[in-house]
């Protein structure tokens, strides 16, 4: 999302799967939003005019996550730790294998996971 939203090397890739459809937790939501912050943005404002231009609510359908998802992020934690995967990135491989949707991501180090969803980079 935030290559797509900063126009990177990848953000091709996103805007294709956007188009598409696309749904993301809401632990990354709030990472992207979070990091949009820390570049000086306001978050909520941000949100507003996503929601506005139809990105979010639209192409890109927030999701909350669940009590059994809490569980697969905490069961994916000891075989991603060694390739250093965060909680946000974890939330959306548990998210990618409960509604089994291929999961994507500009972190190639999850290249290689052995799980039931396919893991598509973005560069």
């Amino acid at each position: 999302m935030l290559a797509y939203l900063h126009g990177e090397v990848g953000a091709d890739q996103v805007e294709e799967a956007l188009l598409s459809g696309t749904v993301m937790s809401a632990v990354n939501w709030a990472e992207v939003l979070s990091k949009l912050g820390e570049l000086g943005a306001d978050p909520a404002s941000v949100a507003k005019r996503l929601e506005r231009e139809g990105l979010v609510g639209g192409s890109i359908e927030i999701i909350n996550l669940t009590p059994a998802d809490a569980v697969e992020i905490a069961g994916l934690h000891a075989i991603t730790r060694r390739r250093g995967l965060s909680l946000g990135d974890r939330a959306c491989l548990a998210l990618g294998l409960r509604l089994k949707l291929p999961v994507i991501t500009a972190d190639r180090t999850w290249l290689g996971l052995r799980l039931a969803v396919p893991v598509k980079t973005i560069r």
